[in-house]
């Protein structure tokens, strides 16, 4: 689909003032932005496939920038983005903590390699699970504690205070690995005995039907101190040898802080964030439409050599 005019010379002005085509790329988040849910489907838009593959196909590598853990991006379309490239794919998850690629193994069958991780200090991790003693003193018990192991293998893990409510939980978040009851002191020993990318905090309620990557309230997602998606990105960026800069980011949320660290930014749907790009931002619709400005981007670029 071709762009509007105004969009379109935007674009044109953002490629000559850079130098994405030797030292730029896209780093994108997943949900909301790069991959559409309709019906409880959740899958990757033709137009976004075809527009990271011809930018791809120049060079410009893709950054995948996620508040999943590697085992959900793997499990849920890691196919699908793999066959885009058929090459590792850079990969920062959760909120930045840990940076890798998504790989093929020698079976044919998808892993992670990591990179690098920047786990949670303990004192870091007893802070929030003295803030959990908190509200259980106040007998708020609907809490749930998910956490996130850096060994990418062990994924999801989710503790309750009640152990009536195991079955439950286990239920209701399929994506955890496991989820466990063990007395609070004891969850700690556990957590502190093995390195924790993340932490995320979530009161229980009835109406809430949203996995724990989806929700974007920041200051329930813990991390080690300065280690967020603008920091995955920046260490990520360095490793591939290219600079964001230079480069085209898109997301969706107030989770998306790596926006005011690429050259153009670019915002999809209907929240109004707060970050810019260095050089412009652009505000889209929805990932249809960030698929048909990647592929333009492409288009561009060959248009320059």
């Amino acid at each position: 689909m071709a762009l509007e005019k105004e969009l379109d010379d935007r674009l044109k002005e953002f490629l000559r003032q850079s130098n994405f085509a030797s030292r730029g790329g896209v780093v994108t988040d997943l949900d909301g932005t790069a991959v559409h849910e309709h019906r409880g489907r959740i899958y990757i838009p033709e137009p976004v496939e075809f527009g990271l593959k011809s930018l791809h196909d120049l060079g410009r590598p893709f950054i995948l920038n996620s508040l999943r853990f590697p085992l959900s991006v793997l499990r849920t379309f890691g196919k699908e983005w793999y066959g885009i490239s058929n090459s590792p794919i850079p990969c920062v998850s959760l909120n930045g903590s840990m940076i890798g690629h998504v790989i093929k193994t020698d079976g044919d069958e998808l892993g992670f390699e990591e990179i690098e991780a920047f786990p949670l200090e303990v004192e870091e991790i007893d802070e929030v699970l003295e803030g959990v003693k908190g509200l259980l003193e106040n007998n708020i018990k609907d809490i749930l504690v998910f956490y996130y192991p850096r060994d990418w293998r062990v994924g999801e893990v989710i503790w309750t205070p009640v152990p009536e409510k195991v079955i439950h939980v286990k239920e209701k978040y399929t994506s955890a690995s496991a989820v466990t009851a063990v007395e609070l002191l004891k969850l700690r020993e556990q957590m502190s005995a093995e390195e924790i990318c993340m932490i995320f905090l979530l009161i229980d309620a009835p109406e809430d039907t949203l996995m724990a990557y989806q929700h974007t309230k920041r200051s329930n997602f813990i991390t080690h101190q300065g280690v967020d998606k603008l920091f995955g990105s920046q260490k990520i960026a360095s490793h591939l040898g290219i600079e964001l800069e230079h480069s085209v980011g898109a997301g969706d949320t107030e989770m998306d802080g790596f926006l005011s660290g690429v050259g153009l930014a670019v915002h999809v749907g209907r929240l109004d964030l707060e970050f810019k790009g260095l050089r412009d931002t652009i505000r889209l619709k929805n990932s249809f439409e960030l698929g048909d400005l990647l592929f333009r981007v492409a288009e561009l670029q060959r248009a320059m050599v």
